[in-house]
């Protein structure tokens, strides 16, 4: 059976994209400006000295920001990842990049405030990584299911709270008889996902909060290394958003078929991630030690400068659970055209 496809048409750069641009353009001619003379290097970046301008503490900060999302972090990868690779197109990959991304921002914003007040501090004497994963896990969990359409799962009105918009294709109604077709990625799921893993706690929040942070002329500007923090990750996770986006269509498949593949994957992911990060979360709760268990790399770049648990959960949740889902549901899709076809 053919799938009929939508006819193409040609997508516009969101104004989204252009802003950021012109953000890190002026903000590179500031620095270009600022740091003439300085001997500007990573030990620089990652140890900023006192007494920094407001543009030497931008500037700084969209860096880390970009190094952040670069970087596979448990925070950002495996939700972009998750909600990218559920979307047929590079641009709705983007876009959730974006929204993920727009959430967290938010949400770096309101921590550099708090650790230019002093209220951060709480950070430096209680361990949240525990809880923090537990409720990303659990909101991954409710999203995958949501997506999954395993109603048995939630009886609260998600569908209703997430603006579900019903989704059935010819296609992938018959693809598995009996199991629900799985809905359409809701971004802004993901937009809450970035306000919950923001708080998360690793190197570059350290730098931003307890060093940068403090160093702002007064409180209105607090904001400030939060924000461009999170501009610079939000570059490179649209970046990645996109490259995930594509990933299922290595195998040159219809868009109907992508899409199927795409969502079920996003779905699997969230759900069964969201066990994983809850799992692991309840068991640095009770364990705290396992959060200081890291075998050194050499490399001097936070999130690649150890093994820990932060790089256990992406290569659990993005490597395992997330490319594992992605490789059982093409073979799925190519198993099902088979009995079609033959």
């Amino acid at each position: 059976m053919e799938d009929k496809e939508a006819p193409k048409r040609k997508e516009l750069q969101p104004a989204y994209v252009l802003i950021i641009a012109i953000a890190v353009v002026v903000v590179a001619l500031l620095a270009l400006y600022e740091f003439s003379g300085v001997q500007f290097n990573l030990g620089y970046i990652l140890n900023p000295p006192e007494k920094l301008s407001l543009i030497a503490i931008v500037t700084i900060s969209l860096i880390l920001g970009v190094m952040h999302g670069a970087t596979p972090d448990e925070h950002t990868w495996p939700i972009t990842f998750s909600y990218a690779v559920g979307s047929y197109s590079t641009m709705k990959g983007m876009k959730a990049g974006f929204a993920f991304s727009a959430g967290f921002t938010f949400q770096r914003a309101l921590l550099t405030t708090l650790g230019f007040i002093g209220l951060a501090a709480i950070y430096k004497t209680y361990n949240l990584d525990g809880p923090v994963y537990i409720i990303v896990g659990i909101a991954m969990f409710v999203a995958g299911a949501y997506i999954l359409n395993k109603k048995k799962y939630l009886h609260i009105p998600i569908d209703a709270l997430l603006g579900s918009k019903e989704h059935r294709s010819s296609f992938s109604a018959k693809l598995r008889v009996g199991e629900p077709e799985p809905k359409q990625i809701p971004l802004k799921m993901a937009v809450v996902h970035g306000l919950i893993a923001g708080w998360g706690f690793g190197p570059y929040a350290t730098i931003i909060t307890f060093i940068l942070a403090p160093q702002v002329p007064s409180l209105i500007y607090a904001p400030l290394p939060g924000l461009f923090f999170g501009l610079g990750t939000m570059i490179m996770q649209i970046i990645f958003g996109g490259l995930f986006a594509n990933i299922a269509r290595l195998k040159k498949l219809s868009i109907a078929q992508v899409s199927y593949v795409g969502r079920k994957t996003a779905g699997r992911t969230l759900f069964y991630g969201g066990f994983i990060f809850a799992l692991i979360g309840a068991l640095i709760i009770a364990f705290p030690v396992l959060d200081n268990i890291a075998i050194s790399t050499g490399n001097p770049i936070p999130n690649l400068d150890s093994v820990g648990v932060a790089t256990v959960l992406v290569l659990l949740v993005v490597g395992v659970v997330g490319i594992g889902s992605l490789i059982l549901g093409i073979r799925e899709l190519l198993a099902y055209k088979e009995h079609v076809t033959g």
